[in-house]
């Protein structure tokens, strides 16, 4: 829940999550972390509410084992769809196949609309189950995602499945393989869609971004039997050389971390900047299928999207490659549906 909390320089907004820290009544005290007012991050901009001293949430008192955010004050207790108390454990505990579902891989938590913008615009059928698997890169709680909710309330996400460290989604898995048969067999989905959380970071170094974990997701829906699309994060509007057309994150984590082959949608963009996409990605080619992506239709489709689209602060015209380039991946991908 959002609040507007008095603090000694004036008013803040601030966030709090009633089932970790108990339910804020006006008037009451409250404990902040304020990192994020402090330096400046551009996800969200909220301090968080660590504690309401004087209404303290009701003790877990399960069913579920799973600890998430483990070893923090603020740590979680789930139900896990693969643990031994869950309903789901004898469909989980020797599935391994995903049965060629594709699994569609991006890096940044602000693919996930746009994705579904391409897939939707093109899909052979108006019925298609997506789940989103969420990966503890950025944001640990699924319900910081708003995104994630108002895809859920249009009908555009089955349901949310977090992994990891991550919690809150209507399913709960330790890893990402789980995470993805529990998308298959669980929830049923015909796609799953993976990314980060809200809330990337990166250090601009080679290696020392979360990012780092879509090269490590494909793997994982290459090893039980998916078919991986990875994602490119394309960028026109971000002007750091190492952003700037394909980005090194996507470079990095496909070229280097992702050893199991997947389709990479290169989205067929006009002029010098579409010859820049299309060199970078050929970098690509050595392990995985290079599949050129008509873009047209997709500006549409995203100006039709139910939900905001915004990426590093930049707004669809801000940045039209960008999400011209996730829309190309769910192309493709509904593409590869029966």
């Amino acid at each position: 829940m959002e609040l507007d909390v008095a603090v000694p320089e004036g008013e803040c907004r601030a966030l709090a999550y009633p089932p970790l820290v108990g339910r804020p009544e006006p008037g009451d005290e409250v404990l902040l972390n304020t990192t994020a007012l402090a330096m400046g991050l551009g996800t969200g901009g909220y301090a968080m509410v660590v504690a309401v001293p004087n209404r303290l949430p009701q003790d877990p008192d399960g069913p579920g084992h799973l600890v998430k955010a483990r070893y923090t004050p603020l740590q979680a207790t789930v139900l896990g769809a693969d643990e031994q108390d869950s309903p789901h454990h004898e469909l989980l505990r020797e599935a391994d196949s995903l049965d060629g579902m594709p699994v569609i891989v991006a890096d940044l938590h602000s693919a996930l609309p746009p994705i579904l913008c391409g897939l939707y615009a093109s899909a052979p059928r108006p019925d298609v189950r997506v789940a989103y698997v969420m990966l503890d890169g950025g944001a640990l709680p699924a319900w910081f995602s708003m995104a994630a909710a108002r895809l859920r309330e249009a009908g555009w996400l089955k349901g949310v499945v977090t992994v990891g460290q991550s919690f809150g989604g209507d399913v709960e898995a330790v890893t990402v393989h789980t995470g993805l048969l529990a998308a298959r067999h669980v929830l049923e989905a015909d796609l799953a869609i993976v990314t980060q959380g809200p809330g990337n970071l990166g250090t601009g170094t080679r290696w020392g971004f979360s990012g780092v974990s879509a090269g490590e997701a494909v793997n994982a829906a290459g090893v039980l039997l998916g078919r991986p699309v990875a994602a490119l994060r394309v960028s026109e509007g971000d002007r750091r050389e190492r952003h700037y057309g394909v980005s090194h994150h996507s470079l990095t984590a496909y070229g280097r971390v992702a050893l199991s082959p997947a389709d990479v949608p290169v989205p067929e963009l006009p002029g010098e900047f579409g010859e820049r996409v299309r060199d970078q990605a050929e970098l690509l080619a050595v392990r995985h299928r290079l599949v050129p992506v008509p873009v047209d239709g997709l500006h549409e489709a995203l100006r039709a999207c139910p939900v905001r689209l915004s990426t590093m602060g930049r707004g669809l015209e801000e940045d039209l490659a960008y999400f011209l380039a996730s829309a190309a991946a769910g192309r493709l991908a509904a593409s590869l549906l029966e």
